[in-house]
């Protein structure tokens, strides 16, 4: 009798055990789970991830939780009592190896709130279980799009669904990329009937990114991830030629641009009309574009208030050659067709200071009162490992702001010239040599009233990546253009002057 009692007295006293039937059972559905993503037949791994989930759901209730591992899945499962849980945080102990830096080891983890337990009585218990899943390869919707690092983080209640937390779970994902909220985001699966794919949702998802790690402020429980979004879908070597391409032909224009205006200081040092002088003011705004732009991407590696400074530079650079694109199609609006009464007092001043000064005010307020709005952009390539830094705006409501702005110019050049086109066509005469220099005119004013920057509005869906090199190659050239249409028009008129004196 003695022996039978201090028998169960160490029964008593035992760390539990989870019965070995039930571990071998987790195990095999570990297995097949793992051996089904390394064949890739997504068709049954969900069948297979179910079955594991019943199989850690049903398996023997123990405090201190159990965790089962293979190369790609691990899982956790705890007994938790409403009354006495203070929160949980968790760590997966299978640290990934970084790709980009080779000291750095990735680990994601999730931290549960008081709040999980909220509505159930004090001495109810449920089973909290959590897998790890390395792979992709089950959660496909019908973009494959991408997730990072390939790891998808599940968690859930046994018998009892949790939604609308006060208080959010916090999921962490550790990364070596250069991700930020236009590129990566929180979300979680949303399976779909027999037969359909499911889909990622941001849905209740609140997401934070920090320097190595986003955050996840979830409300519920799921499977979650960060998933990658292709906004831009450009390869590393379309970002390569494109950065190029702007390169060399912004240098050409900013060389283009100085050399046309030292010629005009050299040969004319006073213009003789407004037109001209309007001609000259655009000219100037887009040398400085040109040359803050070919400053930005160096001046990004320096010191943060340097790049601020090449930022701000850049961002007025391009409110006043857009300001002065409008300056242009008002003024053609005052001679081709408004015509009378287009008399303005102090008119070329009155211009300067909208074209100038208010944009000139603009990035100075913005300086002073929130100058974090400019800084270090990254524009990201498909793979997120290879990316282009400059000195940019960092806001998404300025950045929206600044294309409404544009916009607007655009649209009423436009306009402008739509109406032109009209005027030209009631008043030429039938003949083809005045056609062809009607069209001449009209394809010098596009490149005047800046028109082609609205290829901007189109880069969207499979027009993306012909739009994105259209827009580089006309708007980092228009420089060239204008120089060229500007000696063509002073060329004529010239000619024109000495036949008349003659």
């Amino acid at each position: 009798m003695p022996t039978l009692l201090l028998a169960a007295l160490v029964l008593c006293l035992a760390e539990p055990v989870l019965p070995s039937q039930d571990t071998e059972y987790i195990q095999s559905c570990m297995i097949n789970l793992t051996e089904g993503l390394k064949q890739g037949r997504s068709r049954h791994n969900w069948d297979r991830l179910m079955k594991l989930e019943q199989a850690l759901a049903q398996s023997a209730p123990r405090k201190e939780g159990y965790s089962f591992k293979t190369n790609v899945l691990e899982a956790f499962v705890f007994s938790i009592t409403a009354g006495s849980f203070q929160g949980l945080n968790l760590s997966s102990s299978m640290p990934v190896q970084s790709k980009g830096r080779a000291s750095m080891l990735l680990k994601d983890s999730i931290n549960f709130p008081v709040e999980l337990m909220e509505g159930m009585g004090a001495q109810m218990e449920q089973k909290l279980i959590c897998i790890y899943i390395r792979s992709a390869g089950i959660f496909l919707d019908e973009h494959n799009s991408s997730v990072l690092n390939n790891h998808i983080l599940g968690a859930f209640l046994h018998n009892r669904r949790v939604g609308r937390l006060r208080r959010p779970v916090e999921i962490q994902f550790q990364h070596d990329k250069e991700l930020d909220a236009s590129n990566a985001t929180c979300v979680f699966w949303q399976p779909a009937g027999v037969g359909s794919t499911g889909n990622w949702s941001r849905e209740g998802c609140e997401t934070q990114h920090q320097k190595g790690t986003v955050r996840c402020l979830c409300n519920h429980l799921t499977y979650f991830a960060v998933l990658l979004i292709q906004a831009q879908n450009l390869s590393e070597s379309e970002l390569q030629s494109l950065t190029y391409i702007s390169t060399v032909g912004c240098s050409i224009s900013a060389a283009a641009t100085f050399c046309t205006l030292l010629l005009c200081c050299i040969f004319r040092c006073r213009p003789r009309n407004d037109t001209t002088r309007i001609h000259m003011n655009l000219l100037a705004a887009l040398l400085l574009l040109n040359t803050s732009f070919l400053l930005s991407e160096p001046l990004a590696a320096g010191t943060a208030g340097g790049c601020q400074a090449a930022a701000a530079l850049l961002h007025g650079s391009l409110l006043c050659a857009l300001a002065w694109m409008g300056a242009e199609g008002f003024h053609l609006y005052l001679l081709l067709i408004k015509v009378y009464n287009i008399y303005v007092r102090h008119y070329l001043l009155k211009l300067c200071l909208c074209t100038w000064g208010l944009p000139t005010l603009v990035v100075v307020a913005v300086l002073i009162f929130k100058r974090e709005i400019y800084g270090q952009h990254i524009i990201s390539t498909a793979d997120g490992y290879k990316n282009v830094t400059m000195c940019w705006l960092t806001s998404s409501p300025a950045h929206y702001m600044t294309l409404c702005y544009a916009g607007l110019i655009l649209l009423f050049n436009v306009l402008v010239l739509v109406a032109v086109v009209v005027v030209l066509r009631r008043t030429r005469q039938q003949q083809q040599q005045r056609a062809r220099r009607d069209w001449v005119t009209v394809l010098g004013l596009t490149c005047l009233l800046g028109t082609t920057w609205g290829t901007a509005f189109c880069a969207f869906g499979v027009l993306l990546v012909p739009q994105l090199y259209l827009f580089t190659i006309l708007n980092s050239l228009q420089g060239v253009f204008l120089c060229l249409w500007y000696l063509s028009t002073h060329r004529s008129k010239h000619g024109s002057d000495s036949s008349a004196s003659r």
